[in-house]
């Protein structure tokens, strides 16, 4: 039968819980055990697609297409195992599920109340979960911090949980703050103490806690909390601030979690194989070569906002030897000010995706520059149809060219709607979601780094490249080096005779895992660190695992 372990937050938001459940999903996945992570989110919209990046960061859709908290990026990258629209709730899900049965009269006229209906809509979300893949646990985080209003249903649901299923099968895991008081020059236990107080109270007992801390947290300490939090005091794992994401696995590997885990569940303890993962952290502590990357986008005041290409670029630097260097530019700065002000020095160039009109001429600058000046680029998504419209602009002749999306009046709309897409008013209604083929023609760029004539790849955008000015783009020395299968929608483009320029319509970030770089970063990386370290010799295929 598939166990369950709860992933609950305290004291703090942005704790880490997402990156403990991912860690733990490692760990049991380096013992051959199958694991698949739900994400709880007490938030009312239905998904996070229409939400700002600054709100919530960046949106991380699945093969499926669901639209979903980017800590599922953190589960596939982790893990290695693909997620779906079963993986991420919402209060907005929840409650929208539970009004359509009420109007379908699926209650019999009764009283709809959070309990029994909405606890019991959140207990089949999970139960969907084991039922439909199957694994040997499923690790569920419930979002936010404990003490907060809007998680209570969830809470309350998974408190009913472990009577259902039996107390064997549920664990409960607490992630909670230990903060270093300077002033005191000591560690202070009770706003744990606190947190796990308040979990209590409604009905949950924490069987392990995970704490957050900036130094080892002694074992005096754990004792303490092993009374005071009434938790075995081998259950108490500190889990330290560390340098990567990617060391957390190992850190608490050594702690002990997984053993801890499957010993409470009653499950056959087997050996970790962690080669490969220390392998990599090894690598990425190790680098031979610094790189510095400039990321040009509206959104880079919260990093988080383009998480997955930041860990993509980590990927293809772990790949390369590279050491990553990160320069966010503010793409409306450079509608202001000259390109060359902010992006002089940089070894390559990203324009990320993004929806609206607002910093739009700043990214067409940088493109203009790393054309220019010969400086490795690769445009995503969005940041393809920059390319597009940089190119018609400067090279073209057609000074007004524009994407639909931004002057839906322009006489040249390089960027446009599909026919069938014109009438469609929903703000989903156009979009195309989730995981789409794309044929990689010969002799591009593109194929050399693929080494494959077919690839999928997820997409999240709504307009496409407008086949009227094709010929012309090909004509004016562009090269198509992607297309949907028919031929009929333009994936990828590239610029011969530059060092590295390629951009795609899909995000090949979602696709990228710390031990497997994307294709497409890893070569970008590769293109990056030959500019900057010449004497690199890095002619030879990338070494991956």
């Amino acid at each position: 039968m598939t166990k369950f372990v709860f992933v609950t937050g305290g004291v703090v938001s942005s704790i880490g819980k997402g990156i403990v459940a991912a860690s733990l999903g490692r760990l049991l996945k380096s013992r051959n055990y199958s694991v698949s992570i739900l994400k709880l989110d007490p938030y009312i919209n239905v998904d996070p697609g229409t939400m700002s990046p600054f709100q919530h960061g960046e949106v991380f859709v699945t093969q499926d297409g669901a639209e979903t908290d980017l800590d599922l990026g953190h589960y596939e990258r982790f893990t290695d195992t693909l997620m779906s629209r079963l993986n991420s709730v919402t209060t907005g899900s929840i409650y929208q599920a539970v009004i359509n049965k009420e109007r379908r009269g699926d209650y019999n006229g009764g009283t709809v109340q959070v309990i029994p209906h909405i606890t019991n809509e959140i207990k089949e979300r999970i139960m969907r979960v084991a039922r439909d893949t199957t694994p040997d646990m499923v690790i569920t985080e419930i979002g936010g911090t404990v003490g907060d209003i809007e998680s209570l249903p969830f809470l309350e649901a998974i408190r009913q949980f472990r009577k259902e299923v039996g107390r064997q099968n549920v664990l409960y895991m607490h992630v909670t703050l230990i903060p270093w008081i300077a002033s005191a020059g000591e560690m202070k236990t009770k706003p744990t103490q606190h947190s796990v107080k308040e979990l209590r109270s409604i009905g949950i007992q924490p069987d392990i806690l995970v704490c957050r801390c900036d130094r080892p947290l002694p074992k005096g300490l754990k004792q303490k909390l092993s009374e005071f939090c009434d938790v075995p005091a081998e259950c108490v794992i500190t889990a330290q601030d560390a340098k990567s994401i990617y060391e957390v696995p190992l850190i608490v590997e050594q702690e002990g979690l997984a053993e801890q885990v499957l010993d409470l569940l009653q499950m056959e303890q087997r050996t970790p194989d962690l080669l490969e993962w220390q392998t990599l952290v090894e690598r990425l502590y190790s680098p031979k070569y610094q790189v510095e990357i400039a990321i040009v986008g509206k959104y880079v005041r919260l990093s988080d906002a383009y998480l997955s290409v930041v860990e993509a670029l980590r990927h293809g630097a772990i790949a390369t030897n590279g050491e990553l260097v990160l320069r966010w530019v503010n793409s409306e700065m450079l509608e202001v000010e000259d390109a060359e002000k902010h992006l002089e020095g940089v070894d390559g160039i990203i324009v990320p995706g993004g929806f609206g009109t607002r910093g739009i001429d700043g990214k067409i600058a940088a493109i203009n520059y790393a054309r220019e000046r010969h400086i490795p680029f690769l445009g995503l998504c969005l940041g393809m149809q920059c390319c597009v419209i940089e190119w018609a602009r400067n090279v073209a002749g057609f000074t007004d060219a524009n994407s639909a999306e931004f002057n839906p009046i322009t006489t040249n709309p390089v960027i446009n709607l599909l026919p069938e897409q014109q009438d469609v008013v929903d703000l989903g209604g156009t979009m195309r979601l989730g995981l789409y083929t794309c044929r990689v023609l010969p002799n591009t760029m593109a194929f050399q780094l693929y080494q494959q004539d077919v690839v999928y790849e997820r997409h999240r955008h709504r307009y496409e490249f407008n086949n009227a000015y094709r010929q012309l783009f090909l004509e004016s020395g562009y090269a198509i080096s992607g297309t949907s299968l028919d031929g009929r929608l333009v994936e990828m483009i590239e610029l011969p005779h530059h060092p590295f320029f390629i951009a795609c319509q899909f995000h090949p970030e979602f696709l990228s895992r710390p031990g497997t770089p994307h294709p497409l970063f890893a070569g970008f990386m590769q293109a990056a660190i030959a500019r900057s370290h010449p004497t690199s010799n890095f002619a030879a295929p990338l070494e991956v695992f």
